[in-house]
């Protein structure tokens, strides 16, 4: 790995945190990250302290009166030379981001390749930060609304997606003339550094100021002081719904805004009438992709008795196809879990499994021996459940998934939305009334809603989020820029009269 870092030109590990091409000293804890691939040291990273987050912050603020001031396309501009930066290192970043989190190859190049899209993104985004015009009351006037840079967005990101979530919220913030401060997971920070040093080659050519873009290194103390500080007008979080509670009441109680992006614990619904190859292959993906480590991750199947057994079967089968190990080997599907703790978090959902009474049709457990030493690899299993049970109602960041019967579409409906979670749902039918029902206002309760596709792999074009306890906020497409602006409404008299709204009269 020591030559992936030389070609990413990452340098600055001894440093916690940067407002672009400068790093500042810092004395906080040094820490080493670790991959789960072989849990051997990649390097150690120095912590963010006080002082050095002072300067990002006071840095960040003057950046943002220049910044703003710069056309909305020039803006556009440079983050499409950030999309042209990663292009060429789509490679490099691909295989630091899997060696480093664990996924595979394939995902770890695929989140580079969503950073890029959001790039593509946002610069046509640029040119349309569109405003409203509207007919005036009163004669002789005008009003419209238009829409202003907020300031700073502090992004604190997951260890699931150490690069990819970062992107949606930065080019997007970027293009609407806010400046970042992004605190990334103290599990992954070699990815941030990396990106950090990917976009600062741009920002440099392009003469951007210092501090559009900013990066603190550290854990949950760091991301209190950026929750709690006032020069931060919104926060966007992604992580569990425990973190989000805690950062959304943090910026509540200073009256600042918050895109929470919380826990999901999503269901699909296999139809009798469904295609049931493609129905095994967007659950299987669904549910062990990434090791089950995504806020996607499919973790109950709900299915109807008359194919239960024969879907059953055929996802049985299919499982036995998985290859568990090296995710930089393309030939493996599923990689490690993130760490020990993840590993004990598997084993004691297990346990609670077994406990309420729930049947395992394919077990699970650590693997151990050659080419499994880092003690993070766990083999993805099912167990079959009824919805009652309190584990269901749980997200367990592991690849555990969980098979219901129905009988009719009005219950399987009522379990997918039976959880305190509302990120992403599915069903698979060739029935249109089954589809339409589940998109209906008395389906789906979720951010997101398919059919005859999984629950996971969302395109950069709409808008991601959920309901619920995954927090009510929207990242990346559609329309989500608005969140990271403040709107204005505008009124113009150029009548040579001052007539009152609501036809009162004033006069002396």
């Amino acid at each position: 790995m020591a030559s992936l870092l030389k070609e990413l030109k990452i340098s600055e590990m001894n440093k916690g945190a940067s407002t672009g091409s400068k790093w500042y000293a810092s004395t906080g804890t040094k820490i080493v990250s670790y991959s789960p691939v072989d849990g051997k040291p990649i390097a150690s990273v120095t912590y963010c302290d006080r002082k050095a987050y002072e300067t990002i912050m006071q840095t960040a603020q003057a950046a943002f009166v220049e910044w703003r001031t710069w056309p909305a396309p020039k803006r556009g501009e440079i983050v499409r030379q950030i999309g042209n930066e990663l292009r060429k290192n789509k490679a490099t970043l691909g295989k630091l981001v899997s060696y480093e989190m664990g996924k595979s190859l394939q995902e770890g190049m695929g989140e580079v390749q969503e950073m890029i899209d959001i790039c593509d993104f946002a610069l046509g985004l640029s040119r349309q930060l569109y405003g409203l015009t509207m007919h005036s009351e009163r004669p002789g006037h005008r009003m419209y609304e238009q829409y202003h840079p907020l300031g700073i967005t502090g992004i604190i990101s997951a260890f699931n997606f150490p690069v990819a979530v970062w992107s949606w919220n930065c080019m997007i913030a970027l293009v609407c003339g806010d400046v970042c401060v992004w605190k990334p997971s103290e599990k992954v920070p070699l990815s941030a550094i990396a990106c950090q040093h990917i976009i600062a080659k741009v920002f440099k050519e392009n003469k951007v100021p210092e501090g559009v873009s900013s990066i603190i290194i550290g854990g949950a103390e760091i991301g209190q002081w950026l929750t709690s500080d006032e020069r931060v007008p919104l926060i966007s979080a992604t992580g569990s719904t425990r973190m989000g509670k805690a950062v959304g009441a943090a910026v509540a109680a200073r009256l600042g805004r918050s895109i929470l992006e919380l826990g999901g614990n999503n269901a699909i619904i296999i139809s009798k009438e469904a295609d049931l190859d493609i129905a095994i292959v967007g659950s299987l993906f669904g549910a062990v992709g990434t090791a089950g480590q995504r806020c996607t991750t499919t973790r109950r199947l709900i299915i109807h008795e008359d194919v239960y057994e024969t879907f059953k079967r055929k996802l049985v089968h299919a499982y036995k196809q998985l290859k568990i190990g090296n995710p930089l080997k393309e030939e493996n599907h599923v990689g490690p879990l993130i760490d020990k703790d993840a590993v004990n978090g598997y084993l004691n959902a297990l346990a609670e499994v077994k406990k309420e009474g729930g049947k395992m049709v394919v077990q699970g457990g650590v693997l151990t021996g050659k080419g499994f030493e880092s003690g993070c690899y766990v083999r993805p299993c099912i167990a079959e459940v009824t919805p009652d049970m309190e584990i269901v109602k749980k997200e367990t960041f592991a690849p555990i998934l969980y098979l219901i019967k129905y009988k009719k579409i009005e219950e399987a409906i009522a379990i997918q939305n039976g959880v305190p979670q509302g990120l992403s749902s599915a069903i698979f039918t060739l029935n249109l009334r089954e589809a339409e029902r589940f998109l209906s206002v008395a389906g789906s309760d979720c951010g997101i809603a398919n059919i005859n596709i999984g629950t996971s792999g969302a395109e950069i074009g709409g808008a991601f989020g959920g309901e619920k306890e995954t927090g009510g906020g929207r990242e990346s497409g559609s329309d989500a820029w608005k969140a990271y602006m403040r709107r204005q409404t505008n009124t113009i008299n150029y009548s040579d009269q001052l007539p009152l709204a609501q036809g009162i009269k004033f006069t002396v």
